[in-house]
C-alpha cells in the first residue's frame, strides 16, 4: 500500500484556502485543481510499504507523535516548484517549523526499513494545482504574495493511504495525538 503521514488542516482552513484561489482558476484553465478532499501537509512520504510493515509502523509513529507538541499554523502566499517561471506544482506554504516533526515521522519509516528517498530540503506546503508541462506562474505566486490564512492548530497527525486511479483518493488509516505543549495553562 502507497502511504504517507500528514497534517490535515480543519474545514474553516480549506475554505479559506479554497476562496483566496478561486480567482486563479479561471486565469489558468491548464491547471489541474487539487480537490478539496485531498488537501495536506506532508510529513513523510513513505510510498510503496507492504503490508508485514504496517503493524510494526504504527507504535513508532504513535511515539513520534507523542514527542512534538501540538502547534500552532498558518497558510500563507503561494508558491511553485520548482520555481514560479518554470512551475509543475502551485502551493500555498506554512510559515511554521515543522522539520523536526517531519524528521522523526521519516526516522518511524526509516527504522522499519522503509526507503523514504528523502534526498530534498523539507518544505512545509499544500498543493492546491499541478500542471504537466511548465508554466509562468510568477503572475499567481504575486497576486497571493500577501495572502494570510487564519491560525489552526495542528494537534494530530495522519497515516494516510493513497488509492491510485483516474482520481487519487486518500484515506487515513490511523492518527495520533501531539503532546500538549509544555508550559500551556
Amino acid at each position: 500500500m502507497r502511504l504517507f503521514v500528514a497534517l490535515i488542516p480543519p474545514a474553516n482552513t480549506l475554505d479559506e484556502i479554497e476562496a483566496a484561489f478561486a480567482p486563479c482558476r479561471d486565469e489558468r484553465p491548464e491547471l489541474r485543481w487539487t480537490r478539496r478532499e485531498s488537501w495536506h501537509v506532508t510529513l513523510a512520504f513513505y510510498g510503496e510499504v507492504g503490508d508485514r510493515t504496517v503493524p510494526r509502523l504504527l507504535p513508532r509513529l504513535e511515539r513520534a507523535a507523542g514527542r512534538h507538541p501540538r502547534r500552532e499554523l498558518a497558510f500563507a502566499g503561494a508558491g511553485a516548484f520548482p520555481r514560479a517561471q518554470t512551475a509543475r506544482t502551485l502551493w500555498t506554504g506554512v510559515h511554521t517549523d515543522l522539520k523536526g516533526l517531519a524528521d522523526s515521522c521519516l526516522a518511524a519509516g526509516r527504522r522499519e526499513r522503509i526507503d523514504t528517498g528523502r534526498s530534498l530540503r523539507f518544505h512545509p506546503h499544500l498543493t492546491v494545482a499541478r500542471c504537466r508541462s511548465p508554466l509562468d506562474l510568477r503572475p499567481i505566486v504575486e497576486a497571493l504574495r500577501t495572502y494570510e490564512g487564519t491560525p489552526w492548530t495542528a494537534g494530530e497527525i495522519h497515516l494516510v493511504q493513497s488509492h491510485l486511479g483516474a482520481e487519487v483518493r486518500y484515506e487515513t488509516l490511523h492518527r495520533w495525538p501531539l503532546r500538549e505543549p509544555t508550559g500551556s495553562r
